[in-house]
């Protein structure tokens, strides 16, 4: 049984950091893409972060760029996402995504993730 289970969030004053992990169990995705999204309250999911199984493919939401950091450790079959400057506007529930095959493109949709972790609330005060 596949599992992709977050941690590291909570609440954070704005211009703080906090760094998500995603651990992903029952099978490896040394080789395929993973990403992060996020979600609040009445608002669809959206597309925050990913990277490639090589690593050469890592892409931003527009908002997040230069702030956030997205990072993968194969061995451990974990994705990370590290968050600086963290402003009240990046306040979700972030989830962790996972492809079981590859698409063609950029995998920025909901669509384009197998797998989801449960997701974990990051709150941002001012």
């Amino acid at each position: 049984q596949v599992q992709l289970v977050e941690s590291g969030g909570g609440l954070v004053q704005a211009g703080g950091s906090l760094r998500l992990s995603c651990a992903a169990s029952g099978r490896t995705f040394s080789k395929k893409f993973m990403g992060w999204f996020r979600q609040s309250p009445g608002k669809e999911r959206d597309f925050v972060a990913g990277i490639s199984g090589t690593e050469r493919g890592i892409y931003y939401r527009d908002s997040v760029e230069g702030r956030f950091t997205v990072s993968r450790d194969s061995a451990k079959n974990t994705v990370y996402l590290q968050m600086n400057n963290l402003k009240p506007e990046d306040t979700a529930v972030y989830y962790c995504a996972a492809q079981a095959y590859v698409r063609f493109g950029v995998p920025s949709s909901a669509d384009d993730y197998d797998y989801w972790g449960q997701g974990t609330q990051v709150t941002v005060s001012s």
